[in-house]
């Protein structure tokens, strides 16, 4: 082929690639082009049109906007939501009391059963009294107060000869209301009148007792009345002791002091609690205490210890005895070795349920010289209620 000829074909397939190229660089400059054109008119169309939204505002459109975002609160970081547990509301006191005593009244208590089904007995004979009065034994009530409680109901009217159960069920309620006490003052000092504030109670009692979880619970009685509230872990013996006050005073955002270390002095803690209370002006300061029964005068010294340095800061106001409803006569005797080494000013019976006998209410006031103050009935976190002696002879005769 003559050179010429190859030179113009390639001069034709050269600059038909060089059209080509050129057509199709052309084209992505025009898309360019267009694409950015319509995002200026559209940029320039949402300009106007928020411009007429605005004109278009009213003044009192305007000042609905600022009143609801001012009602909207500030929302927290990640960091602070992390930082901030959620905080529980306990359950109202008088709510608590009406619980309680339908459970009581629901409970496997027999011991007022028994009790009525003797009296209601047309003409008792010598063995139905004694009847009576081995079940109030076996109820815990104590001999002294069985005794008490049988001379009086032989005297009632009501119950000798041809018995009303009505009258004898009335019998036996007025009979057991004033061996529990019905004038009792069974109010905490915390919330009495002219209450010291900070109002400080020590809690005692035997390990295993629920004295600690005790302490959890009252705290959050005390929040669900709206009072300020601080804990003081001064049982250093048992290691988790503080670990579980803290668990408690997280849940409804009471603050614990405890020692860093295990095996501290409870006296320092109590001491370091109490300062802390007074600065922060808290209304209640709950103390817990250990509860091994080394020997009595191990016990003494080291409770006395405790009660003197908190009182260097601020008058201990109540000493609180957590007692186990269901250990019975057994548990009387280191009763009153907690009594006799510090001065208790009430009791809490804890696991006062369908396995407790119901005796021990009355046999535990008339052995301490104190009333029971609240008690406990199942493992939830607000069973734990002020004493009310009817709600309790009504639920142990229902």
């Amino acid at each position: 082929m003559d050179t010429n000829v190859i030179i113009a074909i390639v001069a034709i397939v050269v600059i038909a690639a060089l059209l080509l190229l050129g057509g199709w660089w052309f084209g992505k400059s025009r898309k360019k082009a267009i694409d950015k054109s319509v995002e200026d008119a559209k940029a320039k169309a949402d300009e106007r049109l928020a411009q007429e939204v605005q004109k278009a505002e009213t003044a009192q459109e305007a000042e609905e906007v600022q009143e609801v975002a001012a009602e909207v609160p500030p929302i927290a970081s990640t960091e602070e939501a992390k930082a901030a547990p959620a905080v529980e509301t306990p359950e109202s006191t008088g709510s608590r009391i009406q619980r309680l005593k339908a459970k009581l009244a629901k409970s496997g208590n027999p011991f007022g059963k028994v009790l009525f089904n003797i009296l209601a007995k047309d003409h008792l004979s010598e063995s139905d009294w004694e009847d009576v009065e081995d079940t109030l034994l076996l109820a815990d009530v104590g001999a002294e107060a069985s005794e008490q409680l049988v001379e009086e109901l032989r005297n009632d009217a009501r119950i000798s000869g041809q018995s009303d159960p009505s009258e004898v069920r009335k019998a036996l309620k007025d009979k057991l209301l004033k061996l529990v006490g019905t004038d009792t003052d069974r109010r905490l000092n915390a919330d009495k009148e002219g209450a010291n504030k900070p109002s400080v109670i020590i809690m005692v009692g035997v390990n295993g007792t629920g004295k600690t979880t005790t302490a959890g619970k009252l705290a959050r009685l005390f929040v669900a009345d709206g009072k300020q509230v601080m804990m003081g872990a001064a049982d250093t013996f048992r290691a988790a002791a503080a670990d579980q006050l803290e668990t408690w005073g997280a849940k409804v955002g009471v603050p614990v002091v405890r020692s860093d270390k295990d095996g501290a002095d409870p006296a320092s803690v109590a001491f370091e609690a109490s300062e802390q209370a007074k600065e922060t002006h808290a209304d209640v300061l709950i103390i817990d205490t250990a509860g091994r029964l080394q020997n009595k005068a191990n016990l003494m010294d080291e409770l006395g210890k405790i009660r003197r340095v908190t009182e260097k800061n601020l008058p201990v106001d109540e000493v609180l005895l957590v007692l186990d409803a269901t250990t019975g006569q057994n548990g009387m005797a280191q009763a009153k070795v907690f009594a006799e080494a510090i001065g208790i000013t009430g009791v809490v019976l804890s696991k006062l349920d369908g396995s407790a006998k119901g005796g021990i209410v009355i046999s535990v006031q008339k052995e301490l010289g104190v009333p029971v103050k609240l008690v406990g009935l199942g493992e939830g976190p607000d069973d734990l209620a002020p004493f009310d002696p009817e709600g309790f002879v009504d639920g142990i005769l229902a």
